[in-house]
This record gives C-alpha cells, structure tokens and sequence, in this order.
C-alpha cells in the first residue's frame, strides 16, 4: 500500500521537488562512482585502440567521448519517451491504478511461477 501512494505522490507532484540540475549532478555522480563503469570501459576500451597509430590516450579519450555522445542521445530519447508517458498515465487515475494494479499481478505470477517451476532439488 505504501508503494502506491507513493507512485500517487509522484504523478501528483506530491513529493519532494527535485531540480533538474540537481538531478542531473546526482546521475553524473552515480556514474562517474560507479565501479562498474570503470571496469567496463577498462576491460572494453583498449580492444579498440591501435597502437601503431600512436596516440593511445587520445585514441581512448575519443572513444569514451563517442560512447557518452550516444549514451546521453539514448537515455535523452528514454527520457523524453517516459515524459510523454507520465502525462498520459496521470491524465486518468483510473489507468495509473490499472499501472499499479499490473505490476502487482505481474509480481504475483512471477512468484508463482518460481515457485511451481523451482529446482528439484
């Protein structure tokens, strides 16, 4: 029950305002923190660098700005698509309680079907 007056509060404006600088230094944050974002672009990166053309960091520098570039085209157009979502589900309360209601079931059925498909073991 909490979890819906909470997904209520967010269609509503309800909760905590956020602004969007803040928002979008958290994220920067969250990314440039993460470990697995290190990880990856040291596991990955080097594969396409190529030595004999010199220039090694630049050559990587340049390949994590092309993957930034598409990143923040990717998740802009994510953005954008879940904005248009938003306000369509928040025109009806009937349809953000049919979101809820869904995703509730969906749990439900995935719980039961782990439960009846589980290891033999």
């Amino acid at each position: 029950m909490r979890q819906r007056r909470s997904l209520q509060a967010a269609f509503t404006g309800d909760g905590p305002a956020h602004g969007g600088l803040r928002t979008l230094w958290e994220g920067f944050a969250v990314g440039v923190a993460n470990p697995k974002t290190i990880v990856f672009f040291a596991a990955v990166l080097p594969q396409f660098v190529d030595r004999e053309r010199g220039h090694v960091v630049l050559q990587m520098l340049l390949l994590g700005l092309v993957f930034n570039a598409i990143a923040v085209v990717s998740d802009s157009v994510w953005g954008l698509a879940a904005a248009t979502a938003r306000t369509w589900f928040a025109r009806s309360p009937r349809r953000l309680a049919t979101v809820g209601g869904v995703g509730g079931l969906s749990m439900i059925g995935l719980g039961v079907t782990v439960a009846a498909t589980g290891r033999a073991d």
